[in-house]
């Protein structure tokens, strides 16, 4: 009976000594898929041009490997942009071997200079310097088509009212069309040596460089031209 109880009181002080080393291992090991995942978000969008900070990684459970190095590769989503939260494998593997498909949930956020509104644009308005202003913000759904740069909105109108300290898209603005539809013009073809002018009336509207629908007064057919001015177009010759 004395027996029997000291080899059980061994067992337990043996118990006793293993279990912290474990669970520091498996401690251990969570940072390792920390530092991965970390490492893999900034390689990821390093070259972006943005200002990432990860608010948060959750790994799904308990990590308890072998003794020794462990390689870690992650996976994630193809369509990934960068920013916001997302599902990731991390596959374990050791001498080849795959230890573990662990999941891990990411949440990134990533901030960069977008064009936003100064106060209320509205509907149809033609915006000007004074009506914008850059400003570094987080990118969202809502963020994502916001403009990078003042020269992609300035001198164009917005399609929508956009409200003060909104973000401008840049599928919210277009281009001020020089012709109208029904409007004359002249129709110019010209090369090194020869240039021919007639004229024509617009079939489309069109901004400068946009290519629209225009006729020919003279033979009445329709052709495709470049627009070059508010009363040009020309056509390849």
């Amino acid at each position: 009976m004395k027996f029997l109880l000291s080899h059980v009181f061994l067992l337990l002080l043996a118990s006793a000594l293993l279990l912290p080393c474990q669970a520091s291992s498996a401690t251990g090991r969570e940072q390792e898929v920390r530092d991965a995942v970390t490492s893999f978000v900034t390689t990821r969008t390093a070259e972006m041009g943005w200002d990432v900070r990860i608010r948060r990684i959750t790994v799904s459970d308990a990590l308890k490997f072998p003794e020794g190095k462990v390689d870690y590769e992650i996976i994630a989503p193809q369509q990934w942009e960068g920013w916001g939260n997302i599902n990731i494998a991390v596959i374990a593997r050791q001498k080849e071997r795959v230890l573990r498909n662990i999941a891990v949930r990411v949440d990134v956020e990533a901030l960069t200079d977008m064009v936003v509104a100064l106060h209320q644009i509205e509907h149809g308005e033609l915006i000007t310097a004074a009506d914008v202003v850059m400003k570094k913000l987080e990118i969202s759904q809502n963020t994502r088509l916001a403009a990078r740069t003042i020269d992609e909105v300035i001198g164009k109108k917005s399609r929508i009212t956009i409200r003060a300290n909104q973000p401008v898209r840049a599928d919210r603005v277009e281009r001020v069309p020089l012709i109208k539809p029904g409007q004359m013009v002249t129709i110019v073809a010209e090369n090194e040596v020869l240039k021919i002018s007639v004229s024509g009336k617009a079939r489309s509207a069109g901004a400068e460089g946009d290519t629209i629908r225009v006729q020919n007064l003279t033979s009445l057919k329709e052709i495709a031209a470049v627009v070059v001015s508010a009363t040009t177009v020309q056509v390849a010759f």
